[in-house]
């Protein structure tokens, strides 16, 4: 936990009075939105946010940030968002959490992207379960398609409900287990299956600056 909150801490020093953050979801995400609140309160500070999930726009109204969405501001200053992953080249793995498709776009849009991480998802190489949103209506046809390329394909299954993980888009997560080669390539790949609507690849490309949280305190890496 101290990792995640020196991380969180670390990004604070991103976000200026007036910005527009791209909002991620997950717990460090949580976290830096109550360091955040905070911060609103202490400097009276307006932030504008554009959440990725319900669980980061409820947190971003109790810690007093302006919800807001893209028809608004279609290009956020910032995005703070966490990883389950992360290599060496600044390539992400996200998903856990079932918001990976709103956390791309949110991510794509933004002119400057933070990952914030406890330095334990920090590795030479990407190699847990890719995950895929797709739409039930091509469930079946979807899963034929990664067999082929995977080692193995799960239906993410609700651990509160029956049946499977149902996404803030109304879809399921089908947990992928592959070798990643190469990230670009296989999102790619993914994505071009019809039904798919995206997975939880996220390549260095999209990623700015890296903020790897410990018990001592933070590093920040900055992707030349």
């Amino acid at each position: 936990m101290d990792g995640k909150i020196n991380a969180a801490k670390e990004a604070l020093g991103f976000i200026d009075d007036e910005v527009v953050l791209g909002i991620g979801s997950g717990t460090t995400v949580e976290i830096f939105l109550k360091l955040l609140g905070k911060k609103i309160r202490d400097e009276g500070l307006r932030i504008f946010g554009i959440p990725t999930s319900y669980q980061s726009q409820m947190a971003a109204v109790k810690n007093g940030i302006i919800v807001v969405d893209l028809f608004q501001y279609p290009e956020p200053d910032i995005c703070v968002d966490g990883a389950d992953q992360i290599d060496y080249n600044f390539n992400c793995l996200k998903g856990g959490g079932a918001a990976l498709t709103r956390e791309k776009i949110v991510i794509s849009t933004s002119k400057k992207v933070i990952i914030i991480a406890d330095e334990s998802k920090y590795s030479s190489n990407l190699d847990k379960a890719v995950p895929v949103e797709v739409l039930p209506f091509a469930y079946s046809y979807v899963v034929n398609k990664l067999k082929k390329i995977a080692k193995k394909v799960e239906l993410r299954k609700a651990e509160k409900k029956v049946g499977p993980v149902i996404t803030d888009n109304g879809n399921f997560i089908v947990d992928c287990l592959i070798e990643i080669d190469d990230v670009e390539r296989i999102e790619g790949e993914i994505n071009n299956i019809a039904g798919v609507i995206e997975n939880g690849l996220f390549p260095s490309k999209l990623i700015d600056v890296v903020v790897l949280g410990n018990k001592e305190g933070a590093k920040k890496l900055v992707r030349q």
